[in-house]
């Protein structure tokens, strides 16, 4: 088995095609499934973001899994496959292992060295537990790709690379804005991506929040975590925005709605009444999008969409440190491979060694039936040498296969060594059941074994 990812971001595919591909909770669950039920495919996980969907499969075979990959995402994201095909790129094997931990590091990120993918990339492995279709290779993967996401972070200055989302999409509204201290703010949605919103306004200075979310309780546990730190804050209900906007300088929305959550009609009104030549500044995070691209055309209103962005970013400057980090993906691809490889071949070593206890189990046995008369202490000492002289035999060629097993090219030796023992195959197999048990990333963070 082979790992595959097939995917489209902003850097192959043009916001409206993202922004109609994008899949809710409920189209990721059901692509999991199907991915799982498909033949190629032993494992999978779907990494979905505003700005990319990423499908990855551990596969027994790379067309036939480049294939039904990319059918399968055309399914559920509802973009027809001779639309979605041309935007698609594959990664296989080490560079699909590459690709992930760069983007766990925000080497592929809309703004370069941001943050808040290392969260995403954990709901995704989190996701592909709770419905059983991560197995052991994806575990390691992804939680490779937070380790080396969060290496990144401390040991490069990768952050000055880039900001958040959310910051370099209020930097895009600076010069309507200008300085954010003492303005109103409506934040629409409580998702993590407007929470971090809100947080960043609030650590502006902005002189009052509003939090409106379809949740009435999400909006309300923001708020008031808002109003504890010092904040001006309060929550309302979806049908209190338009009365919200009249009083807002900023608006900031992000929600998981399908359709338009904000009309260009309702910018219109609430720009309307404001002072000559005041301007509403609106960031819209979501995708797809919940902000009326019409509203562009408005005169009194400043929007900034996941559009604009792609397209200020492209200008964005890069820092050396970037140079350091994709030294560091490099380096932790190596390790992996190296890791994966070794692995394989375990379950062959512990299976040679079972085998080689059973003998040893049935000559001690058959000894006893032919001396009957030796005492405990000289078939202690039998026993003991044997076993030691079996351990002696075996040490350096097991030692030594997993070494070579690391290296590339070294999946054959596992092959070898069951060909040369005569090793069970069932045996083998039964060997990688009852592995190591898995991480469990729950989606509060936490850790536990399962």
């Amino acid at each position: 088995m082979s790992l595959l990812v097939v995917g489209l971001s902003h850097r192959t595919a043009p916001v409206s095609v993202l922004e109609r591909a994008a899949l809710s909770e409920d189209a990721r669950t059901k692509l999991l499934q199907d991915t799982l039920a498909a033949e190629p495919a032993a494992e999978a996980a779907v990494l979905a973001t505003c700005n990319r969907i990423e499908l990855y499969a551990d596969v027994d075979k790379f067309h036939a899994g480049v294939a039904e990959l990319s059918t399968l995402l055309a399914q559920h994201s509802g973009v027809g496959l001779d639309e979605l095909t041309p935007h698609l790129y594959v990664h296989y094997e080490d560079r699909a292992v590459h690709h992930l931990l760069s983007v766990a590091c925000g080497l592929d990120s809309m703004v370069v060295g941001e943050g808040q993918i290392l969260g995403q990339i954990k709901d995704a492995l989190a996701l592909g537990q709770d419905l059983h279709t991560a197995g052991r290779m994806l575990n390691d993967l992804f939680q490779q790709a937070l380790r080396v996401g969060k290496r990144a972070h401390s040991e490069t200055g990768i952050d000055r690379a880039g900001q958040s989302l959310v910051t370099f999409g209020l930097a895009q509204l600076a010069p309507t804005t200008g300085p954010l201290a003492g303005r109103r703010a409506l934040v629409v949605g409580a998702g993590s991506m407007s929470s971090l919103a809100a947080a960043t306004l609030a650590r502006a200075g902005v002189r009052s929040l509003v939090i409106a979310n379809r949740t009435a309780e999400r909006a309300e546990r923001l708020a008031h975590l808002l109003a504890e730190q010092g904040t001006e804050a309060r929550a309302i209900a979806m049908s209190e925005v338009p009365a919200a906007l009249a009083e807002a300088d900023i608006v900031v929305s992000c929600t998981g709605a399908t359709g338009l959550v904000l009309t260009a009609d309702d910018l219109r009104r609430a720009a309307g009444g404001r002072a000559q030549g005041a301007t509403l500044a609106v960031l819209d995070l979501a995708m797809p999008r919940d902000v009326d691209s019409a509203a562009h055309r408005l005169v009194d209103v400043h929007l900034v969409d996941i559009e604009t962005l792609a397209a200020a970013s492209a200008d964005a400057p890069m820092a050396a440190d970037v140079d350091q980090v994709r030294a560091i993906v490099s380096e932790e691809v190596e390790a992996f491979g190296a890791a994966q490889r070794a692995a394989r071949i375990t379950p062959t070593v512990v299976a040679l060694r079972a085998m080689a206890a059973d003998v040893v189990a049935g000559e001690l046995s058959r000894l006893d039936g032919r001396l009957p008369d030796l005492d405990d202490k000289q078939r202690a000492e039998i026993t003991q040498t044997v076993r030691r002289v079996v351990d002696k035999l075996l040490h350096a060629p097991t030692v030594r296969v997993k070494q070579l097993a690391g290296e590339p090219g070294g999946a054959g030796y596992a092959d070898a060594l069951r060909e040369l023992f005569d090793l069970d195959p069932q045996a083998v197999a039964a060997v990688s059941r009852a592995e190591r048990p898995v991480v469990q990333v729950s989606h509060n963070g936490i850790e536990e074994l399962r």
